[in-house]
């Protein structure tokens, strides 16, 4: 069974500084048919203007994981941390037991476009970490690249979830296939262009909730990029 989240059902808020969509409910955007997608709990797509950001604000008991599709994110936290993240990178914060961060767009002229995700945690209180990295584009041409898993297989970075995260960049026509088990979920996220899944066509910024699937068949019908979540 798959079902299509189109982008333009998602909810919807322009504060200005911050153009935000939310694929579930969040903040003032409830919708009790979209609250959540197994351990995937926020799937917010968000441009923040030159020179504004998130102020200090606290987290617990929530994987956060965010990738810059262009522009850059400033990351502070109480940890200690303090990086910038840029497109190719990806980040992965672990709130646990509490943690306070900001995130600023440091450009004075280029805005930040950026998917932050989270997924609910396998148990509360964990001690919290923080992950950022760049994977080789050239492991995401045309194939699907691991960024985050439960056992950081492969080098990807370590999540505390019964879950994959996989990136792919295709050209025009490219097919993939990926395999799941019969008691596996999954959600693709269309992060640029066009495919089919399936035989569904998705869009930018669309989205697909995947159950009772064995079998993805995914094929670019221009130039794409996507993510994709393997769930338990």
């Amino acid at each position: 069974m798959i079902t299509i989240r189109k982008a333009a059902e998602r909810g919807h808020a322009n504060h200005g500084w911050l153009d935000t969509y939310h694929t579930f409910s969040f903040s003032d955007y409830q919708d009790l048919r979209h609250m959540r997608f197994r351990s995937l709990r926020v799937m917010n797509e968000d441009r923040v203007a030159p020179g504004q950001g998130f102020g200090t604000h606290p987290h617990r008991d929530m994987e956060i994981v965010t990738y810059v599709l262009s522009g850059a994110l400033e990351h502070r936290d109480s940890m200690g941390n303090g990086e910038v993240l840029r497109p190719g990178e990806f980040q992965r914060m672990s709130a646990g037991s509490g943690i306070t961060h900001s995130e600023f767009n440091p450009s004075p002229s280029e805005e930040v476009h950026l998917y932050q995700i989270w997924l609910l945690p396998e148990a509360k209180g964990i001690e919290p970490s923080y992950e950022q990295k760049r994977f080789d584009e050239t492991g995401r041409r045309n194939q699907l690249q691991l960024v985050a898993s439960r056992d950081a297989a492969a080098g990807s970075l370590r999540i505390h979830q019964d879950a994959k995260i996989y990136l792919a960049n295709l050209d025009n026509g490219t097919k993939l296939r990926h395999e799941l088990p019969v008691d596996r979920h999954a959600w693709l996220q269309v992060l640029r262009g066009l495919l089919t899944l399936n035989g569904h066509p998705l869009s930018t910024s669309d989205g697909a909730a995947i159950s009772e699937e064995t079998d993805l068949a995914i094929q670019a019908t221009s130039d794409a990029e996507l993510m994709l979540f393997d769930l338990s």
